[in-house]
């Protein structure tokens, strides 16, 4: 039996031509008929939808295109008709489902966010759909997490999103992305106009970090970047680091759960030295010990924009805690709102620190050891990373 990722044996030409003849009879007039489509009851056809089959359909296109693919049609979408949201994930469509999807997805003037989360897409599936996302006049955010799309799906994905100006964010957590398909993301980043970018819980090591890092410093327009649950460390980690610096619109930033170590906290810590965009970082677990808590330090005496920055699960100790809150002190234009030093146990030196810097700066919070603190809902988002919908709780 192949793999929902494997090729079938059905060639490039055939699929074109399928596509051609869905496309020519979904311009044609008249109502498909329900009952020559795949409905029973095994399928991955909703049931409650069927119903609505009976009655004349507007997606035409789509119903023929599913017969010519051979696959049985979604009834969310059947019953999508003006909704701004098309949520579709975790329905296995694979590969032939998003053939089958693409010609009437980018007929669509209504979806704005398109959800195909958990569908087995592959890069089969995602060169498929590549089409009707460079065509849509309306699709602003997308969600193609966990779909196995590799290399082979970043490059069509990554080709669609730099021809359509119109996608602004994009989710593509969790698609064993790996050092190939970081050229990919490279050209993206240097060549888009993108706002935000998931690009967690793939496998984009430290030759990944040296690709990525400098088409970062020539990104004009990406606010936000999740690159956390990578493999980030070493030269790609500095490399990244110095892209930071050099980049004047991120404003969000999470590299949490990588390899950034000491090395990679000194280079982002001379980034924060000359970067005066970005507002929230998270670094922790990246395996950052005491001396390089305080190489970090030294951009946090001087930088003017960083609101929140998290530090948790990191083997600083105390001692380098206390060398960051130094840091803060000492930076009479601080813009920090919360540090976040979690499951990092602090000594009474650290208590009275802190003590001492909340009476000058009143409005920061510190959170340390294993203690659960509410914070105001605006400082969450970067302290809390996507986990993938499969990851367990």
């Amino acid at each position: 039996m192949r793999g929902p990722c494997e090729k079938s044996g059905e060639s490039e030409e055939q699929e074109k031509e399928v596509a051609a003849e869905a496309t020519a009879a979904g311009r044609s007039a008249g109502v498909p008929e329900a009952e020559d489509s795949d409905t029973d009851s095994d399928s991955n056809l909703e049931t409650e939808g069927t119903q609505e089959l009976r009655e004349p359909v507007k997606d035409t296109l789509y119903l023929r295109s599913c017969r010519a693919h051979g696959v049985v049609p979604v009834s969310r979408f059947l019953r999508q008709g003006r909704a701004p949201e098309l949520n579709l994930r975790h329905r296995g469509l694979g590969p032939q489902g998003a053939r089958a999807l693409a010609p009437a997805l980018s007929s669509n003037p209504y979806v704005k966010r398109l959800d195909l989360r958990d569908n087995e897409l592959c890069g089969a599936g995602a060169k498929a759909l590549a089409h009707a996302l460079s065509k849509s006049s309306s699709i602003c955010d997308v969600d193609l997490s966990e779909n196995q799309l590799g290399a082979v799906g970043a490059q069509a994905v990554c080709a669609a999103l730099m021809a359509n100006p119109t996608i602004q964010k994009v989710q593509l957590a969790g698609n064993s992305l790996e050092e190939q398909a970081a050229r990919y993301l490279a050209e993206l980043l240097a060549h888009t106009g993108l706002k935000s970018l998931d690009l967690s819980y793939n496998q984009l090591n430290d030759q990944a970090g040296e690709t990525l890092g400098p088409a970062l410093a020539e990104n004009t327009g990406l606010t936000e970047l999740n690159i956390s649950w990578n493999h980030l460390r070493g030269p790609g980690a500095v490399s990244f680091a110095r892209g930071l610096g050099a980049n004047i619109f991120l404003r969000v930033l999470d590299i949490s759960y990588n390899g950034f170590g000491d090395p990679g906290a000194s280079a982002v810590g001379e980034a924060l030295r000359t970067n005066n965009v970005l507002e929230e970082l998270n670094m922790s677990n990246n395996r950052i010990s005491a001396v390089g808590a305080r190489s970090l330090g030294l951009g946090l005496r001087v930088n003017k924009t960083l609101r929140i920055l998290a530090m948790s699960r990191n083997p600083m100790r105390s001692e380098g805690c206390l060398g960051v809150l130094k840091s803060v002190r000492d930076n009479p234009v601080s813009a920090l709102e919360l540090l976040d030093f979690s499951d990092i146990q602090v000594n009474r030196e650290f208590d009275d620190l802190a003590s001492s810097v909340k009476v000058t700066l009143p409005g920061l919070c510190i959170k340390t050891d294993a203690g659960r603190v509410e914070y105001k809902k605006e400082l969450l988002a970067v302290l809390r990373p996507s986990l993938p919908a499969s990851a367990p709780k």
